[in-house]
């Protein structure tokens, strides 16, 4: 997208036309100095529209010490190298999409074996990005959420944001009314933000933004971003609504 010629000024547009307040950019390990110049083209001009910009870090392991943590850190790090090398266009955070649920050996309803090691790496990219003035946004799935008292008070403990993926509540092809698929998802809402906090009145917990897609909702997502406002209007805990993602924009009916 970065590539094209108006691709940064679209996205600035949509971001406007849409009421995003922040984005997260996918950030290379490694990157050539004409990706690097887009990148700090497209932080300024999102700067200039008052729009936060975060890092997006991915990975499937590094959940794990050794080599797989050490690409974690070495991949936050170039983002504070990044930062220090354009002061006028840095990034105001780092988004850690970290996904050990996806291996084989950690699926199934229940199985959370791999949460000790992903609030670690929380914790070790939480330790770079404090001092350097970075926030640190996670996307967590539903199922970090069914762990018990002390896992879910670790968890909300690791990081100072996190972003739930309210994934297939509803679908396009469901026969449900606008209406009662905002209801099914005011009512999951509630459920899964009761649960992840209930029992847990200390201080620094994580606050939490709600993921929804384009797919799952098609025209009716901006509808059901707005649900989620008015539904957590009062909740200390609601950190806004998160949109999945502008790909879904740029994509083709």
């Amino acid at each position: 997208m970065l590539g094209t010629p108006q691709g940064a000024t679209a996205l600035r547009q949509f971001c406007r036309s849409a009421g995003i307040s922040e984005i997260y950019v996918s950030f290379p390990a490694r990157s050539v100095d004409a990706e690097e110049g887009q990148l700090a083209n497209l932080i300024s001009l999102l700067h200039d529209s008052h729009a936060r910009v975060e890092a997006l870090i991915s990975s499937v392991d590094a959940d794990e010490p050794g080599a797989p943590r050490a690409k974690l850190m070495a991949h936050a790090r170039a983002v504070l190298q990044f930062n220090v090398r354009h002061p006028g266009a840095r990034f105001d955070g780092i988004h850690l999409d970290i996904e050990p649920q996806q291996r084989p050996e950690n699926k199934g309803p229940g199985n959370l074996k791999f949460l000790g090691g992903l609030i670690a790496a929380y914790r070790d990219v939480a330790a770079l990005t404090l001092p350097a003035g970075l926030s640190l946004n996670a996307d967590i799935q539903m199922k970090l959420l069914k762990g018990d008292l002390g896992q879910r008070r670790m968890l909300l403990r690791s990081l100072p944001r996190v972003t739930l993926m309210l994934y297939e509540v509803s679908g396009p092809d469901d026969g449900a009314s606008a209406a009662e698929k905002a209801a099914k998802l005011r009512e999951r809402d509630r459920e899964l933000l009761d649960a992840a906090y209930q029992g847990l009145a200390d201080e620094g917990l994580a606050k939490m933004a709600i993921g929804l897609r384009t797919p799952d909702y098609g025209a009716l997502l901006a509808q059901m971003l707005a649900t989620l406002d008015v539904v957590n209007r009062t909740n200390p805990h609601y950190l806004g609504w998160a949109r999945h993602s502008y790909n879904d924009t740029l994509a083709p009916p």
